[in-house]
C-alpha cells in the first residue's frame, strides 16, 4: 500500500511543504545534470538533420556540483571548389611534438566529427582519396566546446586525377578556404548539416558503360604460380561460369532473364520384408502365409525447368513477373518375389516396367505491389507449383495446381501465404502428376514471424483445410485405393467417402543461445463420412474428427558434429466404433524429421495382410492405415504413434556428411488395429529403427549429389502381433545430376 503526501500541505504542516519542495528541487537538478552528461558525451551525434547553427559564449554559471569538462570536440564539412561535399577524406589532429589525437573521416555528405579531444592547439591534416594532403595550422580546441569548421579544398579533383605519390609537404589551407563557424558549449548538441547543392553531371563523376553484363575480361590467371584457376569467359554448356541460359545475364534489355535447370535423378531401393502370398504364389505347390519378401526398385527421372522472369538476379529483390514450366519423365523397374505385388492380376508375374510423363510445375507469377523501400512486396502465383506448408512438411508438401498470394512485411521479418489447391491425380508408379483432377481441395493460410519473443526464433501460425470428395478409384496397377477397401464400400454412391478437416497449428524453428529448437503442434477438427470403420446403413458412418500431433527436436552444434534428440506424438483412436475419430493424419506429408528418408519406418510401406491398406503409407511416420499416400484418403481412425529419437550429423570432410539415427516406436492406441485385424489383443511396441546415411557432394555444390543409406527395423511385440518377428532391412542409393 502506497501513501501520497498532499502538495499543498492539506494537513497543516508547513515544514512538510518545505521538505517536499526541497526534495523536488534536488530531483530537478539531478535530472538536468543527467541530461547534460548524456548530451555532452554524444554532442556530435544529436540533431542530424538540423540546419547550420551559430552559437557563442558559455553559461556564466554552471549547475552546482557539476564537474568541469576536460575534453572538446571538432566537427565540420569538407567541400571542393564547386561546393560539393567530399566523402572519404581522412581528418587528423597532430599535436606539437608529433603527438596525435583521435581521427575521423568524412561521410557521404562531407561531414566529419571527432570527439574527446584534449584541449590545445593542433595541426589539422586532411588526406583526400588518392593521397593528396592538406594542412591547416594552429587549430585551437578548448575544453567543454564544440568547434565547427568549413574547409574548401580548391585544388582537389574528385577522383579524376589522384596523384600517384602523396605530396609532401602538405598543401596549406589558406584563410579563404578555412572558416571557423562557431564555438559553442558541447551540451547543446547542434551539428553542421550538408548544404543542398546541385550535383555535377554524371560524366564528370564516372564513365557509364552501356552494357555491364558483357564486359570483356582478359584471359589471365588470377593467382600466381601453378594454381589452375584461370579466368573463364563461359560457354552455354558451362553452368559454373557466365552463362546466359543460367540467368547470369539478360537475354533482352537489362531486366529479362532466362534460367534453364536440368536434373537427372537415379534412385535404387531394395528391401526385405514379408509379403502376403495372395491367391497364387510365385512358386508351384507352395502356400505359406507370407511369401518371400525381397523387392527391388529402380527409377530414372528427368526434370527440365524453363524459368523466364523479369526483374533482377539478386535474391533479396522479388521479380516483377515470372513464367516457369517443369516437365518430367520417369521410367521405373520393379522386381518382386511374389505375385500381386506389381499388379492385382497374378498373371502379370513378379516384375514390371512402367513409365510416365508429367507436368510438375507450370505457373505464372506477378508482383502486385511493392510495400516499402526494403523490398517488402505482395505477389500472386497461379498454376502448378511446389508448396511446403511448414518447416518439416508435416501437413502438406506437394507440387499441385493452385493459386497462391504471398509476400512479406517489416523488412522481411513477417512472411505470409494464402493458398488454395485443386489436387491432381498422381501416377501410381512414378509419383508424377497426371492431368486428371481427383476431387480434393486444400486451402492454407500461414504467417511466419521472425525473432518472435526472442532473437533467432521464428514462429509460424497456420490453418489448413481439406475437402476430399473421394469417388471410386483404382490405381494404375488395378488395386482399389478410394475408398479404402475395408469396412463397407458403396459402389453406386457418387461420393463414397467425404472428409472435411480443419488443421490449426503452431510451429517454430530457430535457436535459443546455442541450442537449436524445432517444434510443432497441430489440432485437427472436422467430419469424416462415411468412415470405412463405421456401418453406413445404420448410422450413415459419420464421425467427428478430434486429433492432435506434437513434435519437438533439440540439437546442438559442436564444430563438425550436430547432436539431435527428437520426439513425435500422433494421437490414436481408442474406440473405432464410436462417433469420434481421434487418430491423427496429414493431408500430403513429406516429413524431414528423425532421420527422414534414412529411417526404415518413414521410408518403407508395411502392407497389412488381408486388409488392402498399409500400416504406414511410405515416406511418412504416421501409421494412418491408408490404402495409398498419394491416391488414398486421410484416415482418422488409426493407432497413432509415439516416436523417441536420438541422432547425430557428422561433416567428416567438406564433401562427405554422415547421418545416424536410432528411434524407438510405439503405437499410441491399438484398438483400431484389433478391430481391423480381428485379433484378441495387440501390444503397443512397434520396434527399434536404426539407420545410417551418407551424402557425398564431390564438387562442393548441388550439381552432383550422391546419397546412400541403410536401415533396419527390429520388430517389437506389437509389430510381431500383426506382422512378423523377422528383422526388416532396407537399403537405397540416389544419384542426382543438375545442370
Amino acid at each position: 500500500m502506497h501513501s501520497f503526501v498532499p502538495i499543498s500541505g492539506a494537513h497543516g504542516d508547513p515544514s512538510m511543504d518545505r521538505r517536499l519542495k526541497l526534495t523536488c528541487e534536488r530531483a530537478a537538478i539531478r535530472v538536468a545534470l543527467l541530461v547534460y552528461l548524456v548530451c555532452a558525451g554524444g554532442a556530435a551525434t544529436a540533431q542530424e538533420n538540423a540546419q547550420e547553427v551559430q552559437r557563442s559564449g558559455s553559461p556564466s554559471q554552471r549547475i552546482p556540483q557539476q564537474r568541469n569538462p576536460t575534453t572538446g570536440a571538432l566537427q565540420g564539412m569538407v567541400m571542393d571548389a564547386d561546393q560539393r561535399p567530399l566523402a572519404g577524406v581522412e581528418v587528423r589532429l597532430v599535436a606539437p611534438g608529433g603527438g596525435r589525437a583521435p581521427e575521423g573521416q568524412t561521410a557521404g555528405d562531407g561531414i566529419f566529427r571527432i570527439l574527446r579531444i584534449a584541449p590545445g592547439s593542433y595541426d589539422l591534416v586532411l588526406t583526400a582519396p588518392g593521397g593528396q594532403m592538406f594542412r591547416r595550422g594552429n587549430v585551437r580546441v578548448n575544453a567543454g566546446e564544440v568547434l565547427s569548421v568549413e574547409i574548401h579544398l580548391g585544388d582537389y579533383q574528385v577522383a579524376l586525377r589522384p596523384p600517384a605519390i602523396p605530396q609532401l609537404p602538405a598543401e596549406l589551407v589558406g584563410e579563404t578556404s578555412y572558416h571557423e563557424l562557431s564555438r559553442r558549449p558541447d551540451a547543446n548538441g547542434a551539428v553542421v548539416a550538408a548544404k543542398e547543392l546541385e550535383l555535377a553531371p554524371d560524366n564528370l563523376v564516372y564513365l557509364p558503360r552501356p552494357d555491364r553484363w558483357n564486359a570483356e575480361m582478359p584471359n589471365y590467371h588470377r593467382y600466381p604460380g601453378n594454381v589452375e584457376a584461370p579466368y573463364v569467359l563461359g560457354h552455354w554448356y558451362d553452368p559454373f561460369n557466365r552463362n546466359k541460359f543460367k540467368g547470369d545475364s539478360p537475354i533482352r534489355g537489362n531486366k529479362l532473364f532466362f534460367n534453364f535447370t536440368g536434373e537427372s535423378i537415379t534412385a535404387l531401393d531394395g528391401k526385405r520384408l514379408p509379403v502376403p502370398s495372395g491367391q497364387s504364389t510365385a512358386r508351384t505347390n507352395e502356400s505359406p502365409f507370407f511369401g518371400r519378401g525381397g523387392i527391388s526398385f529402380l527409377a530414372q527421372t528427368f526434370r527440365f525447368t524453363f524459368d523466364l522472369f523479369h526483374g533482377d538476379t539478386t535474391a533479396f529483390r522479388p521479380v516483377d513477373w515470372r513464367i516457369r514450366v517443369t516437365p518430367a519423365a520417369n521410367i521405373n523397374f520393379l522386381k518382386a518375389r511374389e505375385n500381386q505385388v506389381v499388379s492385382v492380376d497374378v498373371r502379370a508375374g513378379t516384375s514390371r516396367v512402367d513409365g510416365h510423363v508429367g507436368l510438375q510445375e507450370a505457373f505464372g507469377e506477378v508482383k502486385l505491389r511493392d510495400l516499402g523501400p526494403n523490398y517488402d512486396f505482395v505477389n500472386l502465383r497461379a498454376g502448378i507449383q511446389q508448396f511446403v506448408s511448414d518447416f518439416r512438411g508435416l501437413i502438406f508438401a506437394d507440387e499441385q495446381l493452385g493459386v497462391r498470394l504471398f509476400g512479406n512485411l517489416k523488412s522481411n521479418r513477417i512472411q505470409y501465404n494464402l493458398a488454395a489447391f485443386d489436387l491432381l491425380e498422381k501416377n501410381t508408379n512414378s509419383g508424377l502428376n497426371t492431368f486428371s483432377r481427383r476431387g480434393r481441395d486444400v486451402a492454407i493460410a500461414n504467417i511466419y514471424l521472425q525473432d518472435f519473443f526472442v532473437k533467432g526464433y521464428t514462429a509460424q501460425f497456420s490453418y489448413h483445410f481439406q475437402r476430399d470428395n473421394g469417388s471410386l478409384h483404382f490405381d494404375d496397377n488395378g488395386f482399389l485405393v478410394r475408398p479404402a477397401p475395408i469396412g463397407s464400400v458403396v459402389p453406386n454412391s457418387p461420393v463414397t467417402h467425404r472428409v472435411d478437416a480443419h488443421y490449426i497449428g503452431w510451429t517454430g524453428d530457430g535457436h535459443l543461445g546455442r541450442l537449436n529448437v524445432n517444434h510443432a503442434f497441430y489440432q485437427v477438427l472436422g467430419d469424416d463420412r462415411p468412415n470405412p470403420f463405421r456401418n453406413p446403413v445404420s448410422t450413415n458412418g459419420k464421425v467427428t474428427i478430434n486429433a492432435q500431433l506434437a513434435e519437438v527436436e533439440l540439437s546442438r552444434d559442436m564444430d563438425w558434429l550436430r547432436f539431435r534428440t527428437s520426439f513425435l506424438y500422433a494421437s490414436g483412436d481408442n474406440d473405432p466404433t464410436d462417433h469420434v475419430a481421434r487418430g491423427f493424419d496429414s493431408i500430403v506429408d513429406a516429413e524431414s524429421f528423425a532421420g527422414g528418408q534414412f529411417s526404415f519406418f518413414n521410408r518403407e510401406s508395411i502392407r497389412l495382410t488381408g486388409t488392402g491398406v498399409a500400416l504406414n503409407p511410405g515416406d511418412s511416420f504416421l501409421p494412418d492405415l491408408r490404402s495409398s499416400k498419394d491416391e488414398g484418403q486421410s484416415n482418422y481412425v488409426n493407432p497413432g504413434i509415439f516416436l523417441y529419437n536420438a541422432g547425430a550429423d557428422a561433416k567428416l570432410t567438406q564433401t562427405i556428411k554422415v547421418i545416424g539415427n536410432v528411434s524407438f516406436l510405439q503405437f499410441a492406441r491399438t484398438q483400431s488395429l484389433v478391430f481391423l485385424q480381428q485379433q484378441a489383443a495387440i501390444r503397443r511396441t512397434i520396434g527399434t529403427d536404426a539407420s545410417v546415411g551418407v551424402i557425398y557432394r564431390p564438387l562442393l555444390s548441388d550439381n552432383i549429389i550422391v546419397t546412400g543409406g541403410a536401415a533396419v527395423l527390429q520388430p517389437g511385440s506389437g509389430l510381431r502381433d500383426i506382422y512378423t518377428g523377422k528383422t526388416l532391412i532396407s537399403g537405397f542409393a540416389t544419384v542426382r545430376f543438375q545442370f
